[in-house]
């Protein structure tokens, strides 16, 4: 199943919180991207009907493996897009959004080219 960007977005804030506070529920979820409740859970079902994470008896969310595939790779390009923009001099907030947008419209092979030349590992 292919995942769109807000997909993306929604897999990438589950690892996000996983990395701070362990167990994610969704109200967690809610409130981290500032969604309602109801937006969360149709988001939620769409995911998990996608392969991408489970929901255990006690409400928790868990990324499958094709889940937090995504949501790394997502997360790592965020990270990467944040860092150079912050260091070419644009603003946090100008950063974020930018980064925002472009972690989901670049191909693989162009971020690997461009990180292995911003590293200079190519």
């Amino acid at each position: 199943m292919k995942i769109h960007a807000s997909g993306e977005d929604y897999l990438e804030a589950v690892l996000i919180l996983q990395k701070k506070q362990d167990m994610v529920r969704s109200i967690d979820l809610a409130r981290h991207m500032g969604f309602s409740k109801p937006s969360i859970s149709h988001a939620v079902g769409v995911l998990k009907n996608g392969g991408f994470l489970t929901v255990d008896d006690d409400g928790f969310l868990h990324l499958t493996v094709i889940g937090r595939e995504i949501a790394e790779k997502i997360y790592e390009r965020h990270l990467f897009f944040m860092e150079q923009f912050i260091a070419a001099g644009v603003d946090q907030e100008t950063a974020e959004q930018d980064a925002c947008r472009i972690e989901h419209a670049i191909s693989d092979t162009s971020f690997r080219k461009l990180k292995e030349k911003v590293q200079g590992t190519d």
